[in-house]
């Protein structure tokens, strides 16, 4: 698991001190990756046990195990070479491969358990990927209902109870809607799947069960100033809920066979 879902994973745990601990981290990835315990707790004005403490609250061993996580991860580039049909195929079989190791049980769980599935998205293309996730969910007679603003949101929220789910699709994590819709749900105990950029944000640390993707910057061209012509790739997202909706026809097909086998 890298390192921001360890944070959003954990966030209730952390205090203030940790989340300056974690901010250093963030602002220095490169150079955290070397620095010693006693460096960084200079560097964040505290003791090497709170470093330790941090570490132990991420469910790691200690701090060697933390900086460990820092060295595996690598550092994501735009792609910036000449062969563009080059990089977009090594991205997508790069991402496929990640995806297709996720286990997606506990997200799967949630839906099938769910006596209502409601959807919001933060923008454009999010909700074009709940458009896909409601169609492929159809199949299997699962509904999605779309909460499409704010005010829609309120108009439904006194209905909802804890066999309910919702699942938000937002790139930042960060915008004033996701965060407000996500808090309203935590208060009541509502299970929430939240589908974020890997990265370290609030939607995510809010979230029941949290399924991250990486996009990717690619340039076509060279504009005539010099400043590169690019654009973002954003299939991640819909590979991601693909490979999910198999994996969840598969974690039902197990519970049947499951129940199959104890009344034998």
């Amino acid at each position: 698991m890298r390192l921001d879902e360890l944070i959003n994973t954990n966030r209730q745990a952390l205090n203030d001190t940790d989340m300056v601990i974690w901010k250093y981290i963030l602002q220095h990835r490169a150079a955290a990756r070397h620095i010693s315990i006693h460096e960084l707790a200079r560097a964040c004005c505290v003791s090497s046990t709170t470093i330790v403490r941090f570490s132990q609250k991420l469910g790691l061993d200690g701090f060697g195990e933390l900086k460990a996580i820092l060295k595996m991860e690598e550092v994501e580039q735009p792609y910036y070479n000449s062969n563009v049909l080059d990089d977009l195929s090594d991205f997508y079989l790069k991402t496929g491969e990640k995806i297709f190791k996720r286990n997606f049980d506990s997200a799967s769980r949630l839906v099938h358990e769910a006596n209502r599935v409601f959807t919001f998205a933060s923008g454009y293309v999010q909700a074009n990927v709940l458009q896909e996730l409601k169609r492929l969910f159809f199949y299997d007679n699962v509904f999605l209902y779309d909460i499409p603003a704010r005010e829609e949101f309120y108009s439904v929220l006194p209905t909802l109870t804890k066999d309910d789910l919702f699942i938000i699709v937002s790139l930042s994590g960060e915008s004033p809607s996701v965060v407000e819709i996500a808090r309203e749900l935590q208060l009541r105990d509502i299970p929430l799947i939240s589908i974020t950029k890997l990265h370290d944000n609030t939607l995510a640390s809010l979230s029941t069960v949290n399924l991250y993707i990486s996009p990717a910057e690619f340039q076509l061209y060279d504009a005539d100033d010099g400043k590169h012509i690019s654009f973002k790739s954003m299939m991640p997202y819909f590979m991601l809920i693909e490979v999910w909706y198999v994996k969840y026809r598969i974690y039902v097909h197990r519970l049947k066979q499951k129940n199959i086998q104890s009344t034998i």
